[in-house]
């Protein structure tokens, strides 16, 4: 029933930009927390970016922070990740996930959906 599809990965030049969404349909409630997680060849799947289910508050692994942008529209039917000035270590699979939980972690399993994830490529 829960469903969460992402879209928009690409192949992209460094310094340049991409948009990931995620449609999100199904979830029991609307106060989840929505996150963006990335997994690279042979690394572990790690935080990204999350957005609150309690105040919408939004948090960046250090990595991003100032780069990339975490965003929903009103009803939570679809969870953002703004990229600009892209590098090369950007490259990685991208997937959304969503917590019932009020506050963001980049712990992976807490988190009670996943989407299949999108394929960022940044090529220098």
């Amino acid at each position: 029933e829960v469903q969460l599809v992402e879209s928009g990965g690409g192949l992209v030049q460094a310094g340049g930009s991409l948009r990931l969404s995620c449609a999100v349909s199904g979830l029991p409630s609307n106060a989840y927390t929505l996150s963006w997680f990335r997994q690279a060849p042979g690394k572990e799947r790690e935080g990204v970016s999350c957005i609150s289910g309690s105040a919408g508050s939004t948090s960046y692994t250090d990595a991003v922070k100032g780069r990339f942008t975490i965003s929903t529209d009103d009803a939570k039917n679809t969870v953002y990740l703004q990229m600009n000035r892209l590098k090369p270590e950007d490259t990685a699979v991208y997937y959304c996930a969503a917590d019932a939980g009020p506050l963001c972690y980049f712990v992976t399993s807490i988190y009670d959906y996943w989407g299949q994830g999108t394929q960022v490529t940044v090529s220098s």
